[in-house]
């Protein structure tokens, strides 16, 4: 069944003057504007379209994406504030809407927000909220150490980043684990690396196990020979030279260094590591 705020491949039906028609089965017939229209169509053809309401509450199709689908979470300008709520952009020609109720702070022009897109059960309108919490944690998190997941970054405290997982459920980047700087709505790629006994789950930026310990020796031997045999790094280096030097935290850096050790393949002393 279509819906409201999905993409799906819809066959060209009409033309009018001012669009063609596609078919949308349950939904009856919508109209694609000319100005959202392809320079080559035939009717019959089909079209990958997102569908959701103009600014007369019309069925209307485009052939954009929105910077975020309906359940998912983005970060988005404010462009407007008027008696409804606040309009952010996000793609289309409609601006999204967000409700003075769903508004945690009140939103300012010019400012941009976390929001999670969503389509209001009772008007069936596409909408936004910047209360995040409410959308989060509501089904059972069944996840799995070393698993990959998509994170959204969403608020700091003195332990690390709080952050999204695949637009779902919360978990932390410890702050000693973590030596670059995260801005609130930024979108990475990240691993689970514990699921505690209280359901609370702890995020890596890196990936754990023995791949990446098998990367990083390869790195590690690499940059070696790149500088001759010696390289002025150690296992007792701060954290912040070894993340900047090979993007990985101190523990994953000391774990390699021991592999590596005990391959025989370097030696380390006080000034550095050395290639056998």
């Amino acid at each position: 069944m279509i819906t409201i705020g999905t993409r799906a491949n819809l066959r060209i039906v009409r033309e009018q003057p001012f669009g063609v028609f596609l078919d949308a089965e349950n939904l009856g017939e919508i109209l694609l504007p000319r100005g959202e229209m392809p320079r080559e169509w035939v009717i019959g053809e089909e079209l990958d379209v997102f569908i959701y309401l103009d600014s007369e509450d019309r069925l209307v199709a485009t052939m954009k994406t929105p910077r975020a689908m309906p359940g998912q979470f983005a970060k988005l300008k404010c462009v407007a504030v008027t008696g409804v709520g606040a309009f952010l952009e996000w793609g289309l020609g409609k601006d999204l809407l967000v409700p003075f109720r769903e508004q945690k702070t009140r939103m300012e022009p010019g400012k941009s927000y976390l929001v999670r897109v969503l389509v209001d059960e009772k008007s069936h309108r596409l909408m936004a909220s910047g209360r995040i919490a409410r959308y989060l944690d509501l089904t059972p998190a069944v996840y799995e150490c070393g698993q990959e997941v998509q994170l959204t970054v969403y608020g700091k405290t003195p332990m690390g980043y709080k952050a999204i997982i695949n637009d779902a459920h919360t978990g932390l980047l410890y702050a000693n684990e973590v030596f670059q700087k995260l801005s609130l709505g930024e979108k990475l790629k990240g691993w689970v690396s514990a699921v505690r006994g209280d359901d609370k789950i702890d995020l890596s930026l890196t990936p754990p196990g023995r791949a990446r310990v098998d990367d990083l020796e390869k790195q590690i031997i690499g940059e070696l020979v790149a500088r001759g045999g010696f390289w002025s790094l150690t296992d007792k280096s701060p954290a912040e030279e070894i993340y900047n030097e090979l993007g990985v935290s101190k523990r994953t850096f000391k774990q390699t260094l021991g592999a590596l050790l005990k391959k025989r393949l370097i030696t380390q002393t006080e000034e550095g590591i050395r290639l056998n």
